[in-house]
């Protein structure tokens, strides 16, 4: 005679078997190869300095090669769209400032991919800001002295950035806006270039991404405040442009790891983890502070609704000065 319920019980195991099998092996098989980071800026800024220090505490949780290949241009567009078109399954990411998700959309009428919806936000990697520096040579010693000398001297001075639409580049235009001044902008292949140049004194000033430090407490440059809500650990005495009077200045970005659309949620998670437990690492923390920039672990989604509302901040600077693509 047949029971039902004596027959449910004995394929109990064999229907738990099979949604064991049919539920995704990824977390279980993932890493089995060498990951690729792509760092889409330059050796020696800013992305490719925190992608460097994150990478190998990364490779040694996952147990695998982590690669960094850089590939710049088109202000991160190059390397934005080589993880695009790369296959998802967790084994290439990009690195990369913010701008690249929040700003080009609005700076290039036409992209070949669509951030948005092409990449996955994996893990934010750390705040980064932006610091107003002077060749020393300039007359003014503080903020409120170098808009009035810039007031006084329109379209003299020039400011170096890593290109048209990048955050140095922003902050700077932002700047301009706020202070009423006008200065020519120079835009570089990157902030590293850029600085060469300060220091050369071919240009006179920058809003720098964190790797010009150095030189500053070497005195080779003049930092004159910090483009941020609020001031830096390692320069307490160095105001905010808010509080130099430029109410509500905030040039800050975060910069962070992207995935291709469609890599799997479990791969995505296992890498937020592994890259959030990478940020809480003295070294990975004092190395990204060394930049001037501060530690963001966090969820892909929060990393997402920071991207979101940078690009609505972002946008209408753009719009407003009417700031283009090369």
């Amino acid at each position: 005679m047949f029971h039902p319920t004596l027959h449910l019980r004995r394929c109990l195991p064999w229907l738990a078997l099979a949604a064991l099998l049919a539920a995704p092996a990824h977390a279980s098989t993932w890493p089995s190869k060498p990951i690729k980071v792509i760092v889409n800026f330059p050796a020696g800024g800013a992305a490719d300095q925190i992608a460097r220090a994150i990478s190998q505490p990364l490779q040694e949780s996952l147990k695998q090669p982590v690669v960094i290949e850089n590939r710049a241009g088109a202000n991160g567009n190059v390397g934005g769209e080589a993880v695009a078109r790369a296959p998802a399954d967790g084994y290439t990411l990009l690195m990369s400032s913010g701008g690249m998700v929040s700003v080009n959309p609005h700076l290039y009428a036409r992209m070949s991919f669509d951030p948005s919806k092409d990449l996955v936000p994996v893990a934010a990697a750390a705040r980064v800001l932006v610091f107003l520096v002077t060749k020393p040579s300039l007359p003014p010693a503080n903020v409120r002295e170098f808009i009035s000398y810039a007031k006084a001297n329109p379209g003299k001075l020039s400011y170096g950035s890593p290109g048209n639409g990048s955050s140095p580049h922003l902050a700077g235009e932002m700047f301009k806006t706020q202070a009423g001044l006008f200065a020519l902008h120079v835009p570089y292949r990157g902030a590293a270039p850029a600085l060469q140049d300060l220091l050369a004194g071919q240009i006179d000033y920058a809003f720098d991404p964190g790797i010009a430090l150095n030189q500053v407490r070497a005195g080779k440059l003049r930092l004159l405040a910090v483009g941020s809500p609020r001031r830096s650990p390692l320069f307490p005495d160095v105001p905010t442009l808010d509080e130099a009077g430029l109410r509500g200045f905030d040039a800050d970005t975060v910069f962070g790891f992207y995935a291709p659309a469609d890599t799997p949620p479990d791969v995505v998670m296992q890498l937020n983890t592994q890259i959030n437990r990478a940020l809480a690492l003295p070294a990975v923390q004092e190395r990204i502070a060394s930049l001037g920039g501060e530690a963001q672990p966090g969820s892909p989604a929060a990393f997402q609704q920071r991207a979101a509302a940078d690009s609505q901040r972002f946008g209408a600077l753009i719009r407003e000065r009417k700031i283009v693509a090369d």
